[in-house]
């Protein structure tokens, strides 16, 4: 790395890191230029963190949650409270990091240049088969616009965090005591037996009277509202419902004349080079090479350049446009030529030309398969965006109905039943379309606007044109019509009051040893012995019984919990006995409780230099 600050000039840097790879290699640490105060998300201790970095790290957050959630992410993503907890969540994310970085400047933690260098090289984006890999580096580099040094110092900055981190979590010292108990806790069995007082017998026991439902229903008024509703028409467009498309065989030929550039690889030219820091130094390197020493062992030995130095002098395959002009000056025309020494800088290098790779164009045979597959995807979307054109234009032109869009794509107005924006029909549930229906567009003061849609598109190469037809505004369900679900409500309140007090008195009953009489009595009995623990399944009943206190010898302990369907489950606990770890689970065992004192001493010091610290938020849009 102290080549890519000092030497900048080398003609190999300039091919290597004229321009570098985006925030994709190190995740959560590009990005970090500080903007002014009117562009400024928040402040910790002064350093600002810019609305830039907020909006990365949002999406970053976004992207993870939509990964995690799948089809279930456009819920979640439909709910602008929900996407404002994530927005402040990724800034926190922002602002602990901000703390972290300042504790460890006030700790003079920092990083070499050849850790810098090291962790480049062991990026798996550079590798291939676990190896650096030169070319790939190259190539990668090129597709991004980035300075090698703030790179070089997103790297620096995370691998003082990371040691910051391991004087934490890295430390090999726990006491075998500690592990032990740690140990038998989490590896901990417990013999337990269950009754169980059923919810729906209770249930079907209790009566309600009329007035306790109009009590509950004046109680409740707020659960009782009704949101607003519709009924939509719609017409859908869905590109994989059209017909194929196909290409004929001078339709190819024609494009593969037209575009022939795009199938001719221009002429490559593959070079390597020694640079030594005097001219003196490139004479006597240059006098050793026309002796005919090997110019990839000197290169290894003599040359400066370590990243070149390290596969032998060899900087690549290039171009002639991407040829740096030094290489160019060096005017070698033949497989083998080397120049003489060439002032770059403050450097002198000697380049070799070691292949030639002539102009070569793909004939049509070889590319016809990729061109009928480009050229019947291009017609395949062009068909579907004419239609969309079309209906686009019938629907802005009649805005009395969908008849002229049904009659201009060939496709069915559908109507559907009545719904909120929160259950929509499985056909429409888009987000975008869902926003749509209900906009000020669609619905105003009065209801219905009338209009139609212009179109929607959506995932999965789907678009829609919709009209809302019928509109109901929020309203408070009548007595009537929510009569019947108060009912079946009230009866299970008192049903579970019933289990409760039931549940209570036999606990009180098994521990005063009057338990056989008052189990009959609830009609009841407890099954056979189990065996629980925390590696199984965990329920209710089971995270009851774990919680229970640890009975004496010969005398069971007891609890109730809930079970998944609300039922009373009463718990006999009669034995607990401490885990037992083998050798390779103690080892694994003994690594998860140093990462959990080790999370916990790092959520302690987040939270300390957050109390500590003047942090303002400025703005979270």
């Amino acid at each position: 790395m102290d080549n890519l600050r000092t030497k900048a000039n080398s003609p190999f840097i300039k091919v290597l890191l004229g321009i570098i790879i985006l925030s994709f290699v190190l995740t959560g640490v590009a990005g970090y230029v500080i903007g002014g105060s009117s562009n400024d998300a928040a402040e910790v201790n002064g350093q600002s963190i810019s609305r830039e970095q907020l909006q990365q790290a949002f999406s970053q957050e976004r992207q993870s949650l939509q990964e995690y959630l799948g089809d279930k992410f456009s819920e979640v993503a439909g709910n602008e409270e929900s996407m404002k907890l994530l927005r402040r969540q990724a800034l926190d994310n922002l602002i602990n990091n901000q703390l972290i970085n300042q504790y460890a400047n006030e700790l003079n933690l920092s990083a070499s240049d050849a850790q810098i260098e090291k962790a480049i090289f062991a990026m798996p984006v550079f590798q291939t088969n676990g190896q650096f890999d030169g070319d790939k580096y190259r190539q990668i580099l090129a597709q991004y616009n980035v300075n090698a040094d703030n790179f070089a110092a997103q790297v620096r900055s995370d691998l003082v965090r990371a040691q910051l981190a391991s004087s934490f979590t890295g430390t090999d010292f726990t006491l075998p005591s500690e592990v032990k108990a740690y140990a038998e806790l989490f590896l901990q069995e417990r013999e337990i037996r269950t009754a169980t007082l059923s919810l729906a017998d209770a249930q079907a026991k209790q009566s309600v009277t009329d007035d306790e439902i109009k009590a509950y229903y004046d109680a409740n008024q707020n659960s009782f509202i009704s949101p607003e509703k519709v009924q939509v028409s719609y017409v859908e467009m869905d590109a994989a419902a059209m017909p194929e498309q196909t290409v004929s065989n001078e339709e190819m030929k024609a494009y593969y004349e037209q575009n022939l550039k795009n199938y001719t690889q221009a002429e490559q030219r593959q070079y390597s080079m020694i640079q030594v820091a005097s001219e003196k130094e490139a004479k006597v390197i240059a006098d050793e090479l026309k002796k005919g020493t090997d110019f990839g062992a000197l290169a290894a030995e003599k040359s400066t350049d370590k990243f070149s130095a390290g596969n032998q002098g060899v900087i690549g395959w290039m171009e002639s446009a991407s040829t740096p002009a030094e290489i160019v000056s060096a005017n070698l025309i033949e497989k083998g030529q080397i120049s003489v020494p060439i002032e770059s800088g403050t450097n002198f290098v000697i380049f070799r030309l070691d292949d030639i790779k002539p102009e070569s164009i793909k004939s049509f045979d070889s590319v016809k398969d990729s061109l009928q597959s480009t050229l019947t995807q291009e017609k395949n979307v062009k068909q579907f965006y004419d239609l969309q054109q079309k209906v686009s234009e019938a629907a802005t032109n009649d805005n009395e109905s969908l008849i002229s869009v049904e009659d201009i794509s060939g496709l069915k107005v559908v109507t559907t039943d009545w719904f909120d924006r929160n259950n929509p029909p499985a056909a429409l549930n888009f987000p975008k379309v869902v926003n749509e229906v209900f906009s000020e567009r669609l619905i105003d003061k009065n209801g219905s606007t009338g209009i139609n849609s212009d179109v929607i598109n959506v995932e999965g190469d789907r678009a829609f044109v919709v009209r809302v037809s019928q509109f109901k505004p929020e309203q408070t369900e009548s007595l009537e019509t929510v009569k019947s679900d108060i009912e079946t409500l009230v009866k299970r309140q008192k049903a579970e009051a019933m289990l409760k007090t039931e549940g209570d008195k036999l606990v009180v009953a098994l521990k005063e040893d009057k338990g056989e009489a008052a189990l009959s009595a609830a009609g009841v009995q407890f099954g056979t012995s189990e065996t629980v623990s925390r590696l199984m399944p965990q329920t209710p009943v089971i995270g009851a019984a774990m919680a229970m206190a640890k009975p004496a010898k010969g005398k069971a302990t007891y609890a109730t919990a809930r079970d998944a369907q609300d039922n009373l489950v009463v718990i006999q606990l009669d034995q607990v006995m401490p885990g037992k770890a083998s050798e390779s689970e103690l080892t694994q065992l003994t690594k998860d409780y140093k990462d959990m004192m080790g999370a916990a001493v790092n959520e302690a010091l987040i939270m300390n230099l957050r109390n500590n610290a003047k942090i303002e938020v400025l703005n979270l849009e």
